[in-house]
């Protein structure tokens, strides 16, 4: 199924007594993990390949071309056909990374804060892991994309024709590449998506009329064919992404398993270590993943935005 980003929020309730039927049972926290999970990892969203990690690494091609080494012919009758090579890209090896940590949960805060404890400290944990994960990935993408054209102007002061232009431009020459790419996704930070919405908005060009106008939501519409994305982890603020979330590569998650740990979304895997000498839970959360970017042709920074 396509991931939709982000989905919306959870809810939550219960008592004492179901906050430690939950702390005790792997799968309901890799279920409360999945919900939280979903809805802040951008790495997913971006690296939509799924690959899997034996032995702690991955090895794979990039940038393998699309075209054999030579062009068709033509075959008079009774002939043989000529035998084109098909080349193959860079061999890269990848090692894959364990990021994880605990939080600790006490006896006496969930009985006078309910389920407060216990959300914040899965809230925290989800955080730091989309943190951590997310500025990796989009680092090794800024890294390995290399196709760069600045902007018309900041985007701080730049018109509504401006902004579009530089995503269209980027979207073009992605296109002109004819490696079969289709750009879907822009990602920008969350500064550089105010100022696009509030620019876009200004020009009239989101709609306003219905209940569903972004400029109501605030959700970014779908504009040129391809969907607005922001996030704090980019390693350059004022740069964008434009991509082809299909092809540009995915995550290789490796699922080491193990007693009390449950499989969650998104590679997290979970798990809650009553200490009853201590009279306090431990929950944990761990994914062992590393990027991988298989075409970094499908992808294009713009800089300078100024945001």
């Amino acid at each position: 199924m396509p991931l939709t980003y982000p989905p919306a929020a959870p809810t939550v309730s219960g008592d004492v007594t179901s906050i430690h039927t939950l702390l005790n049972s792997p799968t309901l926290i890799a279920r409360r993990l999945r919900t939280l999970a979903e809805q802040r990892f951008i790495s997913d969203a971006l690296l939509t390949g799924r690959f899997e990690a034996a032995g702690g690494a991955i090895q794979y091609e990039q940038a393998d071309s699309m075209y054999t080494d030579r062009t068709p012919e033509i075959v008079r009758p009774g002939m043989e056909y000529p035998l084109a090579g098909v080349g193959l890209g860079p061999t890269q090896i990848a090692e894959v990374q364990k990021w994880g940590q605990d939080v600790p949960v006490t006896d006496e805060a969930i009985k006078r804060l309910k389920r407060n404890p216990v959300d914040r400290a899965f809230t925290k944990l989800v955080n730091q892991m989309v943190k951590q994960v997310d500025s990796v990935s989009l680092a090794v993408i800024a890294s390995t994309v290399t196709a760069t054209a600045p902007a018309a102007a900041s985007w701080t002061t730049a018109t509504a024709k401006q902004i579009f232009s530089d995503v269209a431009l980027a979207k073009a020459n992605i296109l002109a590449l004819n490696e079969g790419y289709d750009p879907d996704t822009v990602v920008v930070s969350d500064f550089a998506w105010t100022y696009a919405m509030a620019t876009f908005a200004d020009a009239g060009y989101l709609p306003r009329e219905d209940g569903n106008s972004p400029v109501l939501t605030g959700q970014f519409p779908v504009i040129d064919g391809m969907r607005w994305l922001s996030t704090p982890n980019l390693p350059t603020a004022n740069t964008a992404l434009v991509l082809d979330s299909s092809q540009l590569g995915g995550m290789a998650d490796e699922n080491l398993g193990g007693p009390g740990y449950a499989g969650a979304a998104a590679g997290i895997e979970t798990k809650s270590i009553r200490d009853e000498d201590r009279d306090k839970y431990k929950l944990r959360a761990r994914r062992i993943t590393v990027p991988v970017v298989l075409e970094p042709g499908a992808a294009r920074k713009i800089t300078g935005l100024g945001a």
